[in-house]
């Protein structure tokens, strides 16, 4: 009987609706919703001058008088300041929805905190052809659904602290998991994470000071670039060909650097979609021992890859001794459900698990018994077969459709949700007139640690099926 509320308020979760029509907002309110999204997402930055109340009611097709009440309510809100026979100016916010202050000019262009609000808020899978995860209608909700009725009916457990390394169930879980790729991790070696971010974080707090160079892709994930920075790292950018990582680029880096890491992609790597081969990974297992640094192998999107595919992991050539290896689920089940893992020598994951300590104490043991909940049901592998099925019959269609409004492919990957196309122009440009048009899109100045201007985009082959989203293409590629 003690565990019936909590086995009532998880069934009630796995039927929460989805969020209401946004037609149901007056004029001025989605007009209001649409000036405080910018501001927020900082297109309109504190200072700069709204556009004069002609100018936006022709712009949206509304009345002065609409334009009049939200300008007004966006004073009210403090979003915005009238200064008489001038017009209404962006407010100096005084909340924490906007970035603090540095000692250097906040830039004018786009940036990761950008990026990743707006993937936030992105709630329309044909809107956000920039997005980094798979849309909602191609998971098994319902499977998530039964797996927390499931928990919820063994969750006495749940109302005592977790363990530090994690949920041991699912650990040896993974480790069996991990042995059907040729990477032997006793339950000892791995940690369960709240995703592969936590991963880096813990990383870089344990190997990484002020000045230490961090090698990574150039392009790469993005959100990584902050993290190691935020330690004091140097960041040292290797490019990428269309058959992966230009090796002797990377190795002539690593002698003039010394990095303390490389953090690498094995698999369908993100942007590019191109993997590794054994040849590469063995020349750069070769590398990092000549010139003594760990890799970090970052293998989210691995369960991705075709079975028997002939990917080469880092972690299986080298048996995690010099190899910090990190995947999680978010990419396969759920955006939200923060469960990843890393698998690493045995000393290391006790002082990973330690720092996991001291900086959020424990993963959410909940999240890491619906994981095991479901890996053990058998219920995971076919929906993953699923999923890379939807991944194969999307990819060639939009790969195609690209290239016929004018962008170039970087390469063709043959597994994986990206394809990174160049629009011979600068795509941030590209981008804010998206944002106008309604679309996300992610510009390749974000996937570079430089963030240099960049004439690349990252697409997502799942959600490129609004037609109107290739008529925005094409007028762009045609300006």
């Amino acid at each position: 009987m003690e565990d019936q509320p909590l086995a009532t308020a998880l069934d009630s979760l796995a039927q929460i609706p989805a969020p209401f029509d946004s037609n149901q907002f007056t004029l001025v309110e989605q007009l209001t919703q649409w000036a405080r999204r910018r501001i927020d997402e900082r297109v309109f930055r504190p200072g700069m001058r709204m556009p004069s109340i002609r100018q936006l009611a022709v712009d949206k097709g509304v009345s002065r008088f609409t334009v009049v009440e939200a300008y007004e309510r966006l004073v009210a809100t403090g979003y915005l300041e009238s200064r008489r026979g001038s017009g209404f100016y962006v407010r100096e916010q005084r909340s924490p929805v906007l970035a603090p202050k540095r000692s250097r000019a906040v830039p004018t262009t786009m940036d990761v905190t950008w990026l990743l609000n707006a993937m936030l808020q992105t709630t329309v899978p044909e809107k956000g052809p920039g997005l980094g995860y798979l849309p909602n209608a191609w998971l098994d909700g319902e499977m998530l659904a039964n797996g927390l009725r499931s928990v919820a009916r063994r969750s006495g457990a749940l109302l005592q602290y977790a363990v530090p390394q994690g949920y041991a169930p699912l650990r040896q879980q993974l480790q069996t998991r991990l042995a059907e790729i040729e990477i032997a991790a006793s339950p000892e070696q791995i940690v369960l994470l709240s995703g592969v971010t936590q991963g880096l974080d813990l990383v870089a707090r344990l190997h990484v000071a002020p000045g230490d160079a961090v090698m990574v892709g150039d392009p790469a994930w993005f959100q990584m670039f902050g993290r190691f920075a935020a330690q004091g790292a140097r960041l040292i950018g290797f490019p990428y060909t269309s058959n992966g990582p230009d090796l002797d680029a990377l190795e002539a880096l690593a002698k003039e650097w010394r990095p303390k890491l490389l953090v690498i992609n094995s698999a369908l790597q993100n942007p590019t979609g191109t993997s590794l081969s054994a040849a590469q990974a063995f020349r750069i297992l070769q590398i990092a021992e000549r010139y003594d640094f760990k890799i970090v192998e970052d293998d989210i999107y691995g369960d991705l890859c075709p079975m028997g595919a002939s990917i080469a992991r880092l972690a299986s050539l080298d048996q995690l001794k010099r190899v910090i290896y990190l995947s999680s689920f978010s990419k396969t089940l759920a955006a939200n459900l923060r469960v990843g893992y890393l698998a690493c020598e045995a000393g290391l994951a006790r002082r990973v698990a330690d720092q996991k300590m001291l900086v959020g104490f424990t993963t959410p043991e909940i999240n890491e018994r619906l994981v095991y909940q479901i890996l053990t049901e058998g219920h995971y592998r076919r929906h993953v077969e699923r999923l890379r099925q939807k991944l194969d019959q999307a990819r060639e269609p939009a790969a195609r459709k690209l290239e016929r409004v004018g962008l170039r492919l970087f390469a063709e990957p043959n597994a994986g949700m990206f394809l990174w196309a160049d629009a011979r122009r600068d795509s941030s440009t590209i981008a804010a007139a998206a944002h106008e048009a309604g679309f996300l899109f992610a510009p390749g100045a974000l996937f570079s640690p430089s963030q240099t201007p960049s004439s690349w985009m990252r697409f997502n082959v799942a959600n490129l099926n609004d037609p109107l989203l290739f008529d925005f293409l094409a007028r762009q590629m045609d300006a």
